[in-house]
């Protein structure tokens, strides 16, 4: 028996999860400024810079659903505990990486700490929240902090590389530190004994992984080279074989109640959509503003300030607009609203000022606060407290997938294009239909 947490030990709870969902969020996004001049000092091609972004993404989607599992088995607040020194130790081998290889390493820790992370924080809130309207204003700040990081790490990507890019890696200490002391304030959180399903695990990993890496390398290969078809033949076995195993394990890795919720399928796309364009939106931008238009690293940090106040602002009344409107419509109005500014991008002519692309993008900027939080927190509502740490993990395993394909997508897309802008919108318009197809899939959400 567990002890009903106190309100400090509930406010700890939160800020540590805030500050962890922060720094991972902040990571996933705050390179994608400083790119281009890695990719000069470590002399990157652009498959190394799609590996510098995709080997964090892709470490932290393929272990998210072991992440899940093991914070059931162990406890959230050691789940946490663990994945976030991890990330702080892969931080600092990242800010002092002097090759690309190194980089793209310390980036695979970095995601394996994150996965660590982001389903704990999560159950640390399902745990000390147990009413239902609490625990969605406790979601509702929580998403704060992703928002922040999301709509902010372009601007403090582009401040800190015109210093040194390596300050963007070295920014998560003291962050980190902060997260691990309030942690101390955390009793030990509840546990779930049940046998961790190996084989699932294994099958689910080779599947994201392959795919990804397929997909990524089809951009600088021949399609038609049987080292590009082999990822994908891999991609095929392994979700074979991962269907194979859940249908006949005794404990599998997702759990048939999860299976059989519709909620919970339809958030599971609506996190991949998200991702996609929320995520990628800063890879093209940032290679878009500083390649193609010659702007420096904190120009185009700037450039993304008003989709970052627009986050700011709507967020903090993310749960009141909840009760008014629901959770489904605000959701598709998000989705309908990323799909919009994302088309609109694609309108703008080649020699348009820069504020239009700024004021554009803010269109992007509102679909952050309208789906992240109320997907969540619908999730939360969605599921049993025994299966909030597995469902949390599969949830945000399909967030990470979303924007580990978009830069894998994109990318490969760029380097097959005769040219930069073509590609580019060619991107954005995929990053819009999957959004407005989604959007109509979400009007069967149950809110």
């Amino acid at each position: 028996m567990h002890d009903a947490p106190s309100k400090n030990q509930a406010r700890a709870a939160l800020s540590a999860a805030l500050l962890g969902f922060f720094i991972i969020t902040l990571d996933a996004v705050v390179v994608n400024v400083a790119l281009p001049t890695i990719g000069r000092e470590l002399k990157a091609s652009i498959t190394d810079l799609q590996w510098i972004v995709d080997s964090y993404t892709l470490a932290f989607a393929a272990l998210l659903l072991f992440a899940g599992s093991l914070c059931d088995l162990i406890g959230a607040r050691m789940t946490f505990g663990g994945g976030l020194s991890l990330f702080v130790l892969a931080s600092i081998a990242c800010g002092m990486a002097k090759n690309t290889d190194t980089l793209i390493i310390s980036r695979f820790a970095q995601g394996m700490g994150a996965a660590l992370i982001m389903p704990a924080t999560m159950s640390l809130i399902r745990h000390h929240f147990a009413d239902a309207a609490q625990r969605g204003r406790a979601v509702a700040i929580w998403a704060m902090g992703g928002s922040i990081a999301s709509t902010s790490g372009p601007l403090i990507g582009g401040v800190l590389t015109q210093l040194d890019w390596r300050w963007i890696f070295f920014i998560n200490i003291p962050v980190g530190v902060i997260a691990l002391a309030l942690l101390t304030r955390i009793p030990a959180s509840p546990k779930r004994t049940v046998p961790f399903d190996f084989l699932g695990q294994l099958a689910a990993t080779l599947f994201m992984g392959s795919l990804i890496y397929g997909t990524i390398e089809s951009g600088r290969h021949d399609t038609e080279a049987f080292s590009i078809w082999l990822p994908f033949m891999l991609t095929l076995v392994s979700l074979v074989l991962f269907i194979i195993v859940q249908k006949r394990i005794q404990h599998p890795m997702i759990p048939e109640a999860l299976i059989a919720s519709g909620n919970v399928k339809i958030s599971m796309l609506v996190g991949f959509t998200f991702m996609a364009g929320y995520f990628g939106l800063p890879f093209l931008m940032s290679l878009y503003l500083q390649q193609d238009m010659g702007l420096s690293a904190a120009q185009t940090g700037v450039i993304f300030l008003p989709m970052m106040l627009t986050g700011l602002v709507i967020t903090p009344f993310t749960a009141r607009l909840v009760q008014r409107f629901n959770a489904k419509n605000l959701i598709v109005s998000g989705l309908v609203s990323m799909a919009a500014g994302l088309l609109l991008l694609t309108l703008l002519p080649v020699s348009v000022p820069v504020v239009w692309i700024s004021l554009t993008m803010m269109l992007v900027g509102i679909a952050g606060p309208l789906i992240a939080p109320p997907v969540a927190a619908l999730l939360l509502n969605s599921v049993s407290p025994a299966l909030a740490g597995i469902a949390s993990g599969i949830f945000n395993t399909s967030r990470q997938v979303g924007g580990a394909m978009a830069i894998a997508v994109f990318g490969a897309i760029l380097a097959q294009s005769p040219s930069f802008i073509p590609g580019f919108h060619i991107s954005l318009i995929l990053a819009a239909c999957l959004s407005l197809g989604t959007a109509v899939i979400a009007l069967r959400l149950h809110s």
